[in-house]
């Protein structure tokens, strides 16, 4: 028989607390359905009265399946529950549930509050029995309950056994600096619930300083918590919270958890987690990290020749998960490094094949040109260019005979230093030369660099050809100096997305850092012509 285990997500509070993030009121709505979607327990929506964001949010909250939360904090010493007026924001935002954090380790309550641990313990109370009174589900976050169990456990415990004793649904203990290693996080759960706290009243928060968040949140789960927290792609302060990308699947495809514990999330929904953690980059206009568990493009990415050749045998070899069960998928990459097997895999998933010694001329150009410096195992685009033109598939729809890029630093007419850059390109298309020109300033009138320049003189005229890549678009550029100096090599990737869903990724290399990415948005749209 499963035993049910509660996740909790405070992406829009927690999450928000990342630095360099802040979600706006109709984000917070689009994240908050997909994460109902997705199957989570609970959606903690952030602080009502905090911020005008937040208040905007409840202002008009979305209707969800799972519990949307406000969170808020005790009551202040020295004035009622009632008349409170941060809990009363927090009850005014309507939700069925509230989440309150509050101190449980006696040198924050001394020296942070500065009251009494009486005090402070008896504020616990009251606020918890004041949103249990108000028709609520009250949780209680116990801040910094691991140091604070460290410091004094019989206070700590006597905190969190205040706020179940008034009504509390959930007592969450929280790791809140993230210094508190696993096994630890495991004796002190246990502790915990041999002092008599109820297991499916605990709930486990823990922080990512140590790189052990989810490793903390698993230890807790075996100890007896049955609720835990996180946030999507691991936001939140400092180095982040549990990273519920990794922990959902961790929990729903390995033992001894698949077997022990049913969640909100199925696995009929676990294939969606990809694009739900992708949406939400995109979102915070950020790049998705490569390396990421499960979700990430590197995940299943299989570049040695030896792996290749055995995941083509068996994909169990090196894979611990099917990729497709989180929504990923297998990615045998060429490189430097590639032989046969990579390079059969790789065609085959394109749809293409060739002779013996076609494959042989594809491997030694691959391994050439990344002597020279370019980087196939991250831009399958323009690998995919070379192997079609070795095997005679690829069509010069369009020829650049030539591209010239101004770069022009001086004054406007209010004295302030300004830079434009402007770029013309000759194309020859449909049999006949066309130029283009244009300058890098957007439509608010800030220069956007010789690069933008180029892709839009490339882009503004290529004849019949122009209707198929008006969808594209730029979603990362990245700059790597492979060799120190003035005479340094540069290599230039970019990403590039359509309407269609597609995101594929270039390559070019030159000791010009204009050049080079000039040729990888070349590749970029010769890739999106063959589509």
């Amino acid at each position: 028989m499963t035993e049910r285990l509660y996740l909790y997500d405070t992406t829009l509070r927690d999450g928000q607390q990342t630095q360099g993030v802040q979600f706006s009121a109709s984000e917070k709505r689009e994240i908050a359905a997909m994460l109902d979607a997705l199957g989570v327990d609970y959606v903690e929506g952030g602080w009502p009265g905090a911020n005008p964001t937040d208040s905007d949010f409840f202002d008009d909250a979305p209707k969800l399946r799972a519990t949307l939360t406000a969170f808020g904090m005790t009551k202040r010493v020295g004035r009622s529950a009632e008349n409170d007026d941060v809990l009363a924001a927090v009850l005014n935002a309507g939700t069925s549930a509230v989440c309150l954090v509050g101190k449980t380790h006696p040198f924050h309550v001394t020296t942070a509050l500065g009251v009494t641990l009486e005090e402070n313990r008896l504020a616990i109370t009251e606020s918890v029995a004041h949103l249990v009174a108000s028709g609520r589900e009250a949780l209680f976050d116990c801040e910094h309950f691991f140091d604070g169990y460290e410091d004094d456990p019989k206070y700590a415990v006597s905190c969190a056994r205040a706020a179940l004793d008034a009504g509390a649904r959930w007592v969450v203990l929280c790791d809140t600096n993230g210094g508190t290693m696993p096994a630890r996080i495991a004796e002190v759960v246990q502790a915990v619930i041999a002092a008599g706290l109820p297991g499916d009243r605990l709930g486990i928060h823990t922080h990512n300083d140590t790189e052990q968040a989810i490793a903390g949140s698993l230890a807790a789960i075996e100890a007896g918590a049955r609720q835990v927290q996180g946030t999507l792609n691991g936001l939140g302060e400092r180095c982040g919270n549990a990273n519920l990308t990794s922990l959902i699947p961790t929990l729903l495809l390995k033992e001894p958890f698949a077997s022990r514990f049913e969640t909100g999330v199925s696995r009929k929904a676990l294939p969606g987690l990809m694009k739900v953690s992708r949406r939400l980059d995109d979102i915070l206009n950020r790049v998705p990290r490569r390396e990421a568990a499960y979700v990430g493009a590197s995940a299943f990415a299989h570049k040695a020749g030896l792996h290749a050749s055995a995941i083509l045998k068996d994909p169990t070899t090196y894979e611990h998960v099917p990729p497709e069960t989180v929504g990923n998928a297998r990615i045998v990459p060429m490189s430097n490094q590639a032989g046969l097997s990579n390079l059969r895999k790789r065609l085959a998933d394109l749809g293409l094949d060739g002779t013996a010694d076609q494959l042989r001329r594809i491997l030694e150009v691959v391994k050439e040109r990344e002597d020279a410096g370019y980087a196939y195992d991250v831009a399958p685009a323009s690998f995919e260019l070379i192997a079609r033109a070795e095997l005679g598939q690829l069509r010069e729809l369009f020829e650049v005979k030539r591209y010239r890029v101004t770069v022009e630093r001086r004054k406007n007419k209010r004295d302030q230093m300004v830079t434009l850059s402007e770029a013309v390109v000759v194309v020859k298309v449909d049999g006949e030369k066309r130029l283009s020109v244009s300058e890098s300033m957007d439509e608010t009138g800030n220069d956007r660099g010789p690069v933008n320049a180029l892709s839009k003189a490339l882009a503004k005229d290529l004849g019949s050809l122009s209707g198929h890549i008006e969808d594209m678009r730029l979603k990362d550029f990245r700059v790597r100096i492979m060799q120190g100096g003035t005479e340094a090599v540069t290599r230039v990737i970019i990403d590039h997305e359509d309407d269609a869903g597609r995101r594929w990724s270039t390559v070019g290399v030159s000791a010009n850092i204009v050049d080079a990415s000039f040729e990888a948005l070349l590749d970029a749209v010769r890739w999106k012509l063959l589509q």
